[in-house]
């Protein structure tokens, strides 16, 4: 796979960012329970695309140079949604908003809002160059901590092997199992326990 790239993603960066978060997104767990069958891929590629322009001007977006892998990080004080976005995310949702888990995050963290990789790039070392590269940016603007849920066992070990920790872990009658994971930033990699080359 020749020299990875990665960099922060410009606007014209994102359709293609969006495009590759459905392909990655298509069969996960959560997005098939939260999105309505009906238009499924059309809704989850909207989605994406929506949550990236916030992400864009409020966070960092993060994408490999061929924008087959992309992340995207949230900071504490961003805003809430402005009154359109939120129409479009409830049209987007519709019957199945209700399904929307809405834990609060801790006033002080970061959050890991997506982190997508085309099947095609996976296993390739494509995710943990985005989650170096976008953890050690956050770390330079102050983080000290970032949080992150997923729906999916071999996405808890990808994140364990960056330093992350599962803080919570929960299998509801209906819908998807979900880890709550997190981790510190700013720490030498010796200090988050990951071997130093």
């Amino acid at each position: 796979m020749g020299v990875l790239l990665v960099r922060r993603a410009t606007i014209e960066d994102l359709d293609a960012a969006a495009d590759t978060l459905a392909e990655a997104f298509e069969g996960y767990p959560w997005t098939r329970h939260v999105l309505p069958e009906e238009g499924y891929e059309e809704r989850l590629r909207a989605l994406q695309l929506l949550y990236l322009r916030y992400a864009q001007a409020h966070g960092i977006v993060v994408v490999t140079d061929a924008a087959d892998g992309v992340i995207a990080l949230l900071p504490p004080d961003a805003p809430e949604p402005d009154d359109d976005m939120v129409e479009q995310i409830v049209a987007l949702y519709g019957d199945r908003l209700d399904r929307l888990d809405q834990a609060p995050s801790p006033s002080d963290a970061w959050r890991l809002e997506t982190l997508g990789v085309r099947p095609a790039s996976q296993g390739h070392g494509v995710a943990g160059a985005l989650l170096d590269f976008a953890l050690a940016a956050i770390a330079e603007s102050g983080a000290s901590e970032v949080r992150l849920e997923t729906s999916d066992p071999r996405n808890v070990r990808l994140y364990e092997r960056h330093g992350f920790r599962v803080v919570s872990h929960s299998e509801p009658a209906e819908g998807p199992q979900l880890w709550r994971m997190t981790a510190g930033v700013g720490l030498r990699r010796e200090d988050r326990g990951e071997p130093v080359p």
